[in-house]
């Protein structure tokens, strides 16, 4: 049996839940967007483990016989920035029982404690945005190509997993956001896509940059979606390069400011401005999760480069914790501490979980 409760912040949906025989009544779609701690809460008095210089967000949790406890969950420093690569022997677990004044440590080597692959449980779309209007196609073609390669390069995997796929579109002044590779788990496919940009591909030589952010923010909330209805955890970033300012007037500025900061929570932008005509306030609004900018086309790669590690990171930061309980009781009455400790820093998060029908034999 696996209990599936509320997903909150940032995610939704577990594809897990299916495959252990339980029906789609027990899985909701409910998010809780204004919780740092996801569904998650504030660790108990009674276990004092100083304060929190790391934060534990749960996205989602359930439990699968004979004893298994699963939580899937993202780490953050205070400020927001992710922590990736985390190992299992960073993390304790405690857990509280019906009996227990307060929580009691569980061995991580007893209770077989591991991070899991999550690809069954989450999936993660990059949208590569770029701005390939007659100032970029005249001037910065080649290194905007070489740029976007290395992008490629540090953020797809080599072996290929459904689970990360990225997607290029383009814009110029038309009142389309044209695509250029469908989404694919293919790091070939995309490097071919790019190299095959020529300077004849647009027919529009302004820029409707409203309109891009737009649109891709559109798309984006729609891959969110099409996650929450598959069953699975889902989250898509948002990476746009330009070289300039709106000139298409299509769209209003504030529009397109509200659509990124009232997208989907799922959702995390990033921008890339180049030369010294773009607008680096509006490019710092569009690209609210990280933002960087190129003096010349020169330092355009490593511009490129530097967040090309940003948005590897986030992925990165999201972890499926997993663990055998010895608690065999099925009152719902069980209360669970995951704490992580980084160096010197420290976090830690609380939850409940059901164990009803726990028996020994969990692998």
């Amino acid at each position: 049996m696996i209990t599936h409760l509320k997903s909150a912040l940032l995610f939704f949906g577990l594809l897990a839940v299916v495959s252990c025989g339980n029906s789609d009544d027990d899985v909701q779609f409910n998010p809780n967007l204004d919780n740092d701690l996801g569904i998650g809460q504030a660790v108990d008095d009674c276990i004092d483990l100083g304060s929190d210089e790391l934060l534990l967000s749960i996205q989602d949790k359930f439990t699968t016989l004979p004893g298994k406890v699963s939580v899937f969950f993202r780490v953050t420093d205070v400020t927001g920035n992710p922590v990736a690569g985390l190992t299992a022997d960073q993390f304790t677990i405690y857990e509280q029982g019906r009996n227990d004044d307060c929580f009691k440590t569980i061995s991580p080597s007893e209770s077989l404690a591991r991070i899991s692959p999550n690809s069954q449980v989450f999936t993660n779309h990059t949208l590569l945005v770029l701005d390939l209007s007659n100032s970029v196609l005249s001037s910065s073609l080649t290194e905007l190509k070489s740029a976007s390669s290395s992008f490629i390069n540090n953020v797809m995997d080599s072996q290929q997993s459904d689970s990360f796929q990225m997607a290029i579109f383009w814009f110029d002044g038309q009142d389309i956001l044209h695509e250029l590779h469908p989404l694919t788990p293919s790091r070939e496919a995309l490097l071919e896509a790019i190299d095959g940009i020529t300077p004849e591909i647009s027919d529009d030589p302004s820029t409707d940059l409203y309109g891009a952010v737009i649109k891709s923010t559109e798309a984006a909330e729609s891959l969110v979606q099409e996650s929450s209805e598959s069953n699975t955890i889902g989250a898509a970033s948002v990476v746009l390069f330009t070289d300039g300012t709106d000139q298409a007037s299509r769209y209003r500025e504030q529009d397109a400011l509200d659509k990124v900061a009232e997208a989907n929570s799922n959702i995390s932008f990033f921008t890339i401005g180049l030369g010294t005509e773009i607008d680096t306030q509006i490019l710092e609004s569009v690209g609210k999760t990280f933002s960087v900018f190129a003096g010349n086309k020169e330092e355009l790669e490593t511009t490129f480069n530097q967040l090309s590690q940003k948005v590897s990171e986030r992925a990165n930061s999201f972890y499926l914790f997993e663990y055998c309980s010895p608690k065999r009781d099925g009152s719902g009455e069980n209360n669970l501490v995951i704490q992580v400790v980084r160096g010197s820093q420290q976090g830690a998060v609380q939850t409940r979980f059901d164990a009803s029908g726990f028996t020994g034999g969990c692998q």
